[in-house]
């Protein structure tokens, strides 16, 4: 079933001061037109390739910007939506960097991202409350939700392109803010709470005055596992070995059921599906003493995806429940993407002079005998390029000539120099 989130925009191209807000929340205000809505996803739409790209940049920066022995979670998804919409108001090798370093296509790219979110979204927003499991252990229906959002500074002039873009293809609603009274962090963060059911409380350490303009991509899952495999196997405590050879003592959920299994030189692979049979983790395991990071390839992934076959499995999983934060301009930079993080970028289709001075990831991740809740959200801040000091300075102070023309002929209308000023 699709569903697409009803997108709430700014009048295209008008300065968003002019405009009256709506909604219940004046902390949260949202400046809505009637004449955007929600495009459906177009049937051509490149989402096969636009999935394996995310895939292949996933990998890429979970390998490159966190070492093999620790913790890690991002969602590429989120990251990739985000640059996604900048995407949308960028131009020249801006715009050619961003296609280079996430693998995005010429053509179709918001057609793609829009019928990926009618696919795999379920739910505009996510529970207000938190729900507990079944306690007949029934799964409850999965929760998949996408939002996006722009903050602009109240005032500032948006492209109409841009903002037509982001409403009826990325489901972007517009929140001004006042950058310059130090409190737009507030409504932010607030909508990132909202947007994550709360797992996520803060977007960006700090936002400086300057700041333009904050984009904003959220995903949030809440699913169970299908047919409660773990609830019905007690919990037990076994030794998990880590990259450097020590072990620690670890809880772990067992199950035994029908799963999707493979095998190959140096990995195992399982399956274990969500409730809904549109979802599933993929448990892919190195060989001891092996690193897990290039499992996450798109070769491998492919490999297994194709090598699944069903088995009778018993599985014992780790519980785990732990956070990322990602510098995303320290951690894309490397892989080629740095043109749009310094004064010079061309996001002129958003507002001239624009360039990302912030980017940020956040992430989290619960899994238990019940499922996995997880949420993420990827935020870029943009700011004005200041003048660049001049190279050339020049003082007129002594004699000197000048020259009235009519530029487009070369016609002098007055001419003259001035030898002393202080004549009159």
């Amino acid at each position: 079933m699709t569903r697409l989130k009803k997108a709430p925009v700014v009048a295209a191209g008008l300065v968003l001061a002019a405009l009256a807000g709506c909604g219940g929340d004046a902390a949260l205000r949202t400046i809505t037109a009637n004449d955007v809505s929600r495009q459906l996803p177009a049937t051509d739409a490149p989402v096969g390739t636009v999935a394996d790209a995310i895939t292949a940049f996933g990998y890429r920066l979970e390998t490159s910007a966190f070492p093999a022995g620790q913790n890690s979670v991002i969602s590429p998804l989120s990251i990739a939506y985000a640059f996604a919409m900048a995407r949308a108001g960028a131009g020249g090798e801006t715009a050619a960097q961003i296609d280079k370093v996430f693998g995005f296509p010429g053509a179709g790219l918001p057609d793609a991202f829009n019928s990926i979110t009618g696919q795999v979204v379920t739910a505009d927003t996510p529970p207000a409350e938190k729900s507990k499991p079944n306690e007949d252990g029934t799964p409850r229906p999965p929760v998949v939700c996408l939002g996006s959002a722009l903050f602009p500074q109240d005032g500032q002039t948006i492209g109409k392109p841009f903002l037509r873009t982001l409403a009826a293809q990325y489901g972007a609603g517009v929140h001004p803010v006042d950058f310059a009274s130090g409190e737009a962090a507030g409504p932010i963060n607030k909508w990132v709470s909202q947007e994550t059911a709360g797992r996520i409380k803060k977007l960006f350490d700090s936002l400086p005055s300057e700041t333009r303009l904050v984009l904003a991509n959220t995903v949030y899952l809440r699913a169970d596992w299908a047919r409660s495999l773990f609830a019905q196997e007690p919990s037990t405590t076994r030794p998990f070995t880590r990259t450097d050879g020590t072990t620690a003592q670890v809880p772990m959920i067992n199950g035994q059921d029908q799963l999707r299994y493979a095998s190959g030189t140096g990995w195992q692979a399982v399956e274990v599906p969500y409730a809904g049979g549109q979802l599933a983790m993929r448990i892919l395991l190195p060989a001891s003493g092996k690193a897990p990071g290039p499992l996450l390839a798109p070769a491998t992934m492919s490999a297994v995806n194709a090598a699944l076959r069903e088995q009778d499995v018993t599985l014992s999983l780790p519980r785990w429940d732990f956070a990322s934060d990602l510098d995303l301009k320290s951690a894309l930079e490397p892989l080629g993407l740095t043109v749009p993080f310094h004064a010079g970028a061309d996001f002129n289709g958003i507002s001239p002079g624009f360039y990302v001075d912030q980017a940020q990831h956040r992430a989290n991740i619960t899994v238990d005998e019940w499922g996995t809740e997880a949420a993420a959200v990827t935020g870029l801040s943009f700011a004005t390029a200041a003048r660049a000091p001049s190279k050339i300075q020049l003082t007129v102070d002594h004699p000197f000539a000048f020259a009235i023309v009519h530029t487009p002929t070369g016609v002098p209308l007055f001419m003259g120099q001035v030898a002393d000023p202080s004549v009159h």
